[in-house]
């Protein structure tokens, strides 16, 4: 039997571009997920890899599209040749029941995870860069009102409470708060 794993990273991504390859090769069943390839915990590879029977054929669109790192991909292909399930990818052109597929594998898992080792080195440099030339992550500053150190003080002294000086201020519980804790 032909059988189909199909992945995208996030819910915003669709599989169609793969699951139309798919239907081309004319496999029987699809496993369709929208789920990081970070691990191998995920629950269609699961239902994928314990549907799988002797003599079936995986397709998948790219090596990339069933794991991230060669370890995970290696140990995926295991677990396929102890049922004696064959894995064909339609991107890197292989297949894993010749001997020259179990070789390209395992140099295009090793190819893959170095461009994703250096995608993640490329953007911590670019991160460790932008914040030396001082471009500043994550939430702006918050500005604060220009009555807020008189309100403050109405509120340290019981003319006010809590909630009659974020009114006040116009500020929510949390931002109140906070500038009030970095002011000392």
């Amino acid at each position: 039997m032909k059988i189909a794993y199909c992945r995208v990273s996030t819910l915003e991504q669709n599989t169609a571009r793969q699951e139309i390859a798919m239907n081309e090769v004319g496999v029987d069943i699809m496993f369709i997920e929208k789920a990081s390839g970070k691990n191998t915990d995920r629950p269609e590879l699961k239902k994928m890899l314990t549907y799988a029977r002797n003599g079936d054929v995986l397709y998948i669109e790219s090596i990339s599209r069933l794991a991230r790192s060669v370890k995970d991909l290696l140990n995926i292909v295991e677990l396929l040749k102890a049922k004696n399930v064959g894995l064909i990818s339609l991107k890197e052109n292989f297949d894993t029941m010749t001997p020259q597929g179990k070789f390209m594998l395992t140099i295009f898992a090793a190819l893959a995870e170095l461009e994703r080792e250096t995608t993640l080195q490329r953007q911590a440099e670019g991160i460790s860069a932008a914040k030396m030339a001082g471009l500043r992550f994550g939430r702006p500053i918050q500005v604060l009102p220009d009555n807020f150190k008189a309100v403050i003080s109405e509120w340290k002294n019981g003319k006010v409470n809590a909630v009659e000086a974020m009114e006040k201020l116009r500020m929510k519980k949390t931002t109140f708060y906070k500038a009030i804790k970095e002011m000392g």
